[in-house]
């Protein structure tokens, strides 16, 4: 049986990309070595390098054990917090359809 590879459209496959170079920033800028995070993130080295590369395939739990490390964990917090779309949606008072009820 083959394994299906995650399909992303390039626009968010270039913002994993630019989450995992934000993530080699943030190490490099606190003088830690591929070693030290991924022992402490309790992961393997080529997985932290895939996450520094942007690879899809990485597990969000790895991505924020990383962080983690990092102490960046709570910046996880502010992602969909100011959406917009979803206010002026809701403001609008659009119909939302209601799911149908469920079988016994």
């Amino acid at each position: 049986m083959k394994s299906r590879k995650p399909v992303l459209l390039p626009k968010a496959q270039k913002v994993v990309v630019i989450l995992g170079e934000n993530i080699r920033m943030a190490r490099l800028r606190r003088k830690f070595s591929t070693e030290q995070v991924s022992e402490r993130a309790n992961i393997s080295r080529p997985t932290l390098s895939s996450i520094e590369k942007g690879n899809p395939n990485v597990s969000i739990g790895a991505y924020v054990k990383v962080l983690s490390v990092l102490g960046l964990e709570k910046d996880l917090i502010s992602v969909a917090r100011d959406d917009e779309l979803g206010r002026k949606l809701q403001d609008a008072e659009l119909v939302m359809r209601k799911r149908a009820p469920k079988k016994n």
